[in-house]
């Protein structure tokens, strides 16, 4: 089991970065939540099996086709992931 946590920076706001990345997670079978941060980043926590962590964690790098990502920060995340992936409130 791998858990991160990420920061996406970039236009990644209003561009439905958090619902994309949801049904990403969902599809991969990642647990864990998205929210919005009131800094204009997107944060996530992530956990599965390594592989496909990895893989949702690439596809943030660039998300759906209206975002702008510039960079990806990745941190090894020590908070248990809830069962299912939730879209949480802005923090």
């Amino acid at each position: 089991m791998r858990t991160v946590t990420i920061t996406v920076h970039g236009r990644v706001q209003g561009v439905g970065f958090r619902y994309a990345l949801r049904d990403e997670a969902q599809r991969a079978g990642v647990r864990g939540w998205v929210r919005n941060r009131r800094d204009g980043t997107v944060e996530a926590l992530l956990s599965g099996a390594p592989a496909i962590v990895a893989d949702v964690l690439a596809w943030a790098h660039h998300g759906p086709p209206s975002a702008a990502v510039e960079r990806v920060d990745v941190a090894v995340g020590s908070e248990t992931a809830p069962d299912a992936f939730e879209i949480r409130a802005t923090a």
